[in-house]
């Protein structure tokens, strides 16, 4: 039964309130790593590079290893003001290593004993004001452009990333089930992000049955590719640091099948938002019509939307492996090493276990719209 608009409009704003609840939760409650010992004892603070010395780096080639000596005055923290010797150590990675110039802003790890400096290491370039902004940029255009729904769109995009940082990797990191504890937050996630759309409508039911239904068969999926083409987790970025950080009982191999349905359902909660909208706009305008006829109007939305969401996550994986791709082809890897590699097998059950997710979702998500929401059999 759908609710009378005023009913819908209250519980929305209801439910508003009570995500704002579980926003400012969300933002105070602790990770329960925020004394890890690299960071324990230390004092975080930004530094402006004054002068430079680099007579101590060694330069072989591409490679530059040793150390920069930089004079560097505090912007911020308990030593703002004051002025000390930084050291910025580079191992010879052009990923990691960076090279500072005076006028650069820097962020810099202070220790120190009892309020005299020990050693000032500087971390690398400081760059939350920018990031800061940007993101500000971002909420400021979407509320503007969209209003309401543009503010509701911050917050879930706020819900999100805290649900991730304070919940999701915590919960991986204590040792939890990552397949049913990844499955669960996503649900959460999902709810929560079309609750904000929609309400507490029929709609709501649609989309989410819609969206949950892609993304358990994208687990499914991963979990059975992941072991028929015997794939390890370590294949992810940094996971192997992560086990030798003390980390080495985490089971990578469900953390991975459990990201490639974290990956997957942001398209999957899309396509399932297109199609239920499509076939509730479809039923506003012909009340009239039938489960039939709404159904089948859902699939031709469905066939259509499947043209295009079938390719997002094969160009989305496919961007960050450019790099990858590009040093195959430089070295004239023939095609069928290239496919049997593992990081590339990763890359795949990536690519086609979500855009399998993405297909079953739009099927399904038309056949429940068009039965839940005509009122005509």
């Amino acid at each position: 039964m759908i609710l009378p608009q005023r009913s819908r409009l209250l519980s929305k704003g209801v439910f508003l309130f009570i995500v704002l609840i579980i926003f400012l939760i969300l933002i105070f409650i602790p990770t329960g790593f925020e004394g890890a010992l690299q960071f324990k004892d230390a004092v975080k603070c930004k530094v402006l590079v004054m002068e430079v010395d680099n007579s101590s780096l060694i330069d072989t080639g591409l490679i530059r290893t040793g150390q920069q000596v930089c004079k560097v005055r505090f912007l911020s923290g308990e030593f703002k003001g004051q002025e000390a010797e930084g050291w910025n150590m580079l191992s010879g990675s052009l990923a990691q290593d960076k090279l500072f110039i005076p006028g650069d802003k820097a962020q810099a790890i202070v220790h120190h004993d009892e309020g005299e400096i020990i050693s000032v290491n500087l971390i690398d370039y400081y760059r939350l004001k920018g990031e800061l902004i940007l993101t500000l940029a971002f909420a400021i255009f979407l509320i503007v452009f969209a209003r309401g729904v543009g503010l509701r769109s911050v917050l879930s995009f706020f819900i999100t990333i805290l649900t991730l940082w304070k919940v999701l990797i915590p919960l991986f990191l204590k040792g939890y089930n990552p397949i049913l504890t990844g499955l669960i937050a996503v649900a959460i996630i999902t709810f929560i992000i079309l609750a904000l759309v929609y309400g507490f409508d029929l709609k709501l039911l649609s989309s989410f049955c819609g969206s949950m239904s892609g993304i358990l068969f994208a687990m499914i999926l991963s979990i059975i590719c992941s072991k028929t083409f015997h794939i390890h987790g370590a294949v992810m970025h940094n996971s192997e640091a992560l086990l030798y950080s003390g980390f080495q009982d985490l089971n990578l191999t469900q953390i991975f099948m459990a990201s490639v349905c974290i990956g997957a359902s942001g398209s999957v909660m899309d396509l399932s938002v297109d199609i239920t909208s499509a076939v509730s706009e479809v039923v506003r305008n012909c009340p009239t019509i039938s489960r039939k006829e709404a159904i089948k109007s859902g699939f031709i939305v469905a066939r259509a939307a499947m043209g295009t969401m079938t390719t997002t996550l094969l160009l989305a994986y496919a961007g960050t492996c450019t790099a990858m791709l590009m040093t195959f082809m430089a070295q004239g890897t023939p095609l069928y090493n290239i496919l049997n590699n593992n990081v590339v097998a990763a890359e795949i059950i990536n690519t086609l276990a979500g855009s399998f997710g993405l297909a079953m979702t739009a099927p399904l998500t038309a056949l429940i719209a068009g039965s839940l929401l005509s009122k005509k059999a």
